[in-house]
């Protein structure tokens, strides 16, 4: 197992935000957390990520305990991917990509050879690399988030915390950014991500996480765990989950009033 979440507590100094929270993810996995606004899942990545302390629980890596990680160490093994965002800096996109790579630089050491060629490398494996001299803040939001996943592959992650890296995007970049998941994980990375759409976890994840009010509601694969009844218990709306004839999974309706 990769990344082992033991009893994990979590949240902002006294204030605890959730309990109990234990799971696993093994390398090559996608594990999709789902939840409503203000369930906990924005402070649980912080906390995985080492910019939040925990507050009761345990956090291993290949077994081990990471307390007591310098956030630097924590970097090379976790890749963060924010949600998309706008710049204020016009920064070229090859250059943003480059910034991935700080986790592995000394102090106050620049970017030599290699680490441009992680840079392109991550570049490339997106797709992205004709993106290479264009400047950030112009580009789309669609192609920003691509980028920002770029910049966290250069610094050769084993495992990517994604955080709703398909908010504010269209459909199509929704689902190309998903795509995108995917391969990564058949290259052997292991990917938590978090959105509001649980059909996206019927696209991309091999399991779910269910956060409500601080604590997992549910976790297995998604034809186990996303049900109407766990949906309606979680959001507090009716949902029908409907298998697709001629695929492996499902789409979620809302069932809407017709008062």
């Amino acid at each position: 197992m990769l990344l082992a979440v033991e009893n994990l507590a979590f949240g902002y100094g006294a204030r605890r935000i959730g309990a109990d929270v234990s799971f696993g993810l093994a390398a090559g996995e996608v594990l999709c957390l789902l939840g409503p606004n203000g369930g906990g899942k924005t402070t649980l990545f912080k906390t995985l990520l080492g910019l939040l302390p925990k507050q009761a629980g345990r956090i291993r890596l290949d077994g081990t305990d990471v307390a007591g990680w310098s956030r630097a160490r924590l970097a090379r093994s976790l890749g963060y991917v924010p949600q998309a965002h706008g710049a204020l800096f016009p920064f070229r996109v090859r250059d943003v990509v480059l910034m991935g790579r700080a986790s592995r630089l000394r102090a106050f050491a620049s970017p030599g050879p290699a680490d441009r060629e992680h840079a392109e490398r991550a570049l490339s494996t997106l797709g992205i690399a004709h993106l290479s001299e264009r400047i950030y803040t112009e580009i789309s939001g669609g192609e920003r988030q691509m980028v920002l996943i770029a910049r966290a592959l250069a610094g050769e992650p084993r495992l990517l915390v994604m955080d709703e890296p398909t908010a504010s995007l269209d459909f199509g970049n929704q689902t190309r950014v998903l795509d995108q998941v995917r391969r990564l994980a058949r290259g052997g990375i292991a990917v938590i991500l978090s959105t509001h759409d649980p059909d996206h976890a019927f696209l991309c994840a091999d399991r779910v996480a269910l956060l409500h009010e601080g604590r997992l509601a549910a976790l297995g694969p998604p034809a186990e765990t996303i049900t109407p009844q766990s949906l309606e218990r979680i959001y507090g709306v009716a949902v029908a989950v409907v298998p697709l004839p001629g695929y492996a999974r499902s789409v979620c309706a809302p069932i809407l009033s017709r008062s």
